[in-house]
């Protein structure tokens, strides 16, 4: 009785420290909902207003703003849409008042010695396809709003308001669905700021590629027209893709980027997990779970399924050849089997986080942003770089496209 009592006045301990951690590496901060936003119809899946998160910069970071989106896959019909309306993924009523700010949003200098001191926004994800669709029409039977693209202009008008129209430095940034944000809205972003403002864009596991899975179908491919059809998205997609493709092709960074005039950092995972659950290897494709292990933990890929993962990385990286080599294009792509890499402390700046030439993603991300050191780095083949945090993956939480 005695030793099970010491364990668990241990184990008090050892959790009570891990808050502490927890605490020390993240700042609570509480939830703004830009109800204005709704006479304009910029509105949620389900009509509720958008809302975003804001910590104010401080000191010589008053005028510098980095607007970060929030990721979360999309919805590509009625249903998968409805179903994200009792979710926060649709609807603000389900978002959490409160969320913790780490990584590229932290405002302590030790993690986040270039951008602590900025406003640091975090807007949340509640239309379902990256911010891009406008349909006028609402389903009575459904009361679905379809409205991202009014969404992006009614934040970005309430941070102008609140100070953002004098902003010197201003970055927009965001993870997975919310990467693909920043690249599709990139030099819109800059457009709505003021000509002297110093814009750039930053893209964290939003470079989504058109491969086929494993099956030999192109269903990454389809997926993407349908979400595009679903929320009307061509005519708030660069006109430079538009003009040449199928609009449900300009949904894929590959066919967008070359054209996007704002400097942009491209910030991936060669073997991207969530590309590799979805693009690559998903449910549809795999109807006897022969990739479930694999998909959710990379060590327990077999040879064979490893040699076709190597395969997507070199698809990958063609697909990124197009980017070119110009200083003002960053890019860190490393070996790791991971997901979106800048929000989390472990990732962005720790004793510990993943390095591409002896350089963490805070500094190559700061370094490039300030003009003190252009950084295009590709990383070796796994297993190669020992510093990568390879994720192991909840099923539950990162459910098939």
């Amino acid at each position: 009785m005695g030793d099970a009592r010491m364990f668990g006045q241990r184990m008090f301990v050892v959790a009570s420290l891990l808050v502490l951690l927890l605490r020390a590496e993240g700042i609570n901060v509480g939830i703004t909902y830009v109800t204005e936003a709704v006479a304009k119809g910029a509105v949620c899946l389900d009509g509720s207003p958008p809302a975003y998160h804001f910590s104010a910069g401080s000191g010589a970071g008053i005028n510098n703003w980095l607007v970060h989106f929030e990721g979360g896959g999309w919805c590509n019909n009625v249903t998968t849409c409805l179903s994200r309306t009792d979710t926060r993924l649709g609807s603000s009523r389900k978002m959490l008042k409160v969320v913790a700010f780490s990584g590229i949003l932290s405002n302590k200098q030790t993690l986040n010695p270039d951008f602590y001191k900025w406003n640091r926004i975090k807007v949340r994800y509640c239309d379902g396809a990256s911010y891009t669709g406008d349909v006028e029409a609402v389903d009575p039977a459904t009361n679905l709003h379809f409205r991202g693209a009014r969404v992006f202009h009614a934040i970005i008008d309430n941070l102008l308001a609140r100070g953002m129209k004098n902003a010197e430095n201003a970055i927009i940034s965001g993870c997975s669905a919310g990467g693909l944000t920043s690249i599709l809205h990139c030099d819109r972003f800059r457009a709505l700021l003021p000509p002297s403002t110093k814009v750039k864009c930053l893209a964290d596991a939003g470079y989504f590629i058109n491969a086929k899975d494993v099956s030999g179908a192109s269903h990454i491919e389809e997926f993407y027209s349908q979400v595009v059809a679903t929320h009307g998205s061509a005519k708030n997609l660069p006109t430079s893709c538009t003009s040449r493709l199928n609009p449900g092709l300009c949904f894929f960074p590959q066919n967008v980027v070359t054209q996007i005039q704002t400097p942009i950092f491209l910030l991936n995972a060669a073997y991207d997990s969530w590309q590799i659950k979805n693009i690559l290897a998903p449910g549809v494709a795999d109807p006897h779970g022969t990739w479930h292990s694999c998909k959710l933990d990379i060590e327990k890929c077999s040879p064979d399924q490893l040699k076709i993962m190597q395969a997507f990385r070199m698809e990958f990286l063609n697909a990124l050849s197009g980017v070119g080599s110009s200083p003002s294009t960053g890019m860190f792509i490393d070996a790791c089997y991971a997901h979106c890499q800048s929000e989390t402390q472990e990732t962005w700046l720790r004793d510990d986080s993943p390095e591409l030439a002896k350089t963490t993603i805070a500094k190559a991300v700061g370094d490039w942003y300030y003009d003190m050191n252009p950084f295009q780095k590709i990383d070796c083949p796994y297993p190669c770089n020992p510093t990568c945090h390879n994720h192991i993956l909840n099923p539950s939480e990162h459910p098939d496209v």
